[in-house]
């Protein structure tokens, strides 16, 4: 169930909440660090000076509505500071913000997240693959938007699913450069035959960042909430959301839509990610007698060995010395490297062949989970 109430800052009003309103008057109604991602999608400020017209002459429905007018750079930047401080207060320490924009915005966006603290991860790219062309032939088509996704400081434990994007992105690390296509088709709402909104966001594009920078559970705000893309994915993938919406008209098509909307099941919505599993020791694989001190190590061509010890550390020697410590040091070492997971370098002999030693990690890991 929506609720539409305001939530004090002492508690959460619900899962799925939508605040009608100026954004940062309703704000400043949300707890203290209640939130764990904010996704902005702020007006464009696009500085429109008429109408833009197709070369067969019709009207090209852009965004000229009165909520993307400021009357000067001054004023937008001085809303922009307001709405983001205030992000910054409800936005937990480890919490992380996404902005999204075009070129005539996203670099006064980026200034002021910088000037308020915020610290900048990436700026990914959203190309469109079916972009508007440029009618005038005067520019280049604008093919594309930026997002810039930032955590609170420098030093905040932000999320990020880095495995699930890797194994879903056929096991190659997901670039910051992604292709979607424009919302059209039956995604794109319409009201009395009209776009209900001129600036709806593709699902596939908010259903990335939801599952590469959240856990199930955690509460993502919107507070430019429009007809509620946020809040749909949100509720998909089994996250609760606040949406902050200043136009009624909008606000009831989005309530319209996200009660429509089925979660998935959730364990289809899990997003397993190995910086979250429990650390497990080496010496604790030499402890339960899964690897026998003396046993001997090797890498993956059986070209260097080292010698378990009975405190759990290894022992090796090359060409350049005697090394010992841990897994990690001591391959490190043989190789000549700066650094080492003894964890994927190291194997040991089972029934003949070669095995990671992180088989029995997870073995361990397992047995705690």
């Amino acid at each position: 169930m929506i609720h539409n109430e305001s939530m004090s800052k002492g508690g959460n009003s619900g899962d799925e909440t939508i605040l009608v309103g100026d954004c940062i008057a309703r704000l400043q109604e949300v707890a203290d660090k209640s939130v764990d991602l904010i996704f902005a999608d702020p007006p464009y400020n696009l500085q429109l000076k008429g109408d833009l017209f197709r070369p067969d002459d019709s009207r090209v429905d852009g965004v000229d509505n009165d909520w993307d007018k400021f009357s000067d750079f001054a004023t937008y930047d001085q809303f922009t500071r307001g709405w983001l401080t205030e992000c910054r207060r409800v936005l937990k320490d480890d919490g992380a913000i996404w902005l999204i924009g075009s070129y005539h915005n996203v670099f006064r966006l980026g200034v002021a997240l910088q000037d308020l603290g915020f610290w900048i991860l990436n700026d990914v790219i959203w190309r469109k693959s079916n972009p508007m062309p440029n009618f005038r032939g005067r520019r280049f088509t604008n093919a594309h938007e930026t997002l810039i996704w930032a955590s609170k400081s420098e030093t905040a434990k932000y999320c990020f699913n880095y495995d699930m994007l890797k194994a879903s992105n056929d096991d190659i690390q997901m670039r910051s450069d992604w292709l979607f296509p424009l919302c059209g088709g039956e995604e794109r709402l319409k009201l009395n035959g009209k776009k209900a909104h001129p600036t709806q966001k593709p699902e596939a594009l908010l259903a990335r960042v939801l599952q590469a920078t959240t856990k199930q559970g955690d509460m993502v705000l919107d507070p430019f909430f429009g007809t509620g893309t946020t809040g749909a994915v949100a509720k998909r993938l089994g996250r609760k959301f606040i949406g902050i919406e200043r136009d009624e008209t909008y606000a009831a098509v989005a309530r319209r839509r996200i009660e429509a909307v089925v979660p998935f099941e959730e364990r289809l919505t899990k997003s397993p990610n190995k910086r979250d599993e429990p650390r497990i020791p080496f010496g604790w694989v030499v402890e339960r007698g899964l690897l026998s001190p003396g046993t001997v190590l090797f890498d993956a061509q059986r070209r260097v060995t080292a010698e378990i010890q009975a405190d759990g550390t290894l022992q090796a020697t090359t060409l350049w010395g005697e090394h010992r410590g841990s897994i990690h040091k001591v391959g490190a070492a043989v190789q000549q490297a700066p650094a080492c997971n003894g964890w994927l370098y190291w194997h040991f002999d089972r029934d003949g062949r070669a095995a990671q030693i992180d088989l029995l990690r997870q073995h361990l890991r397992a047995e705690l989970t």
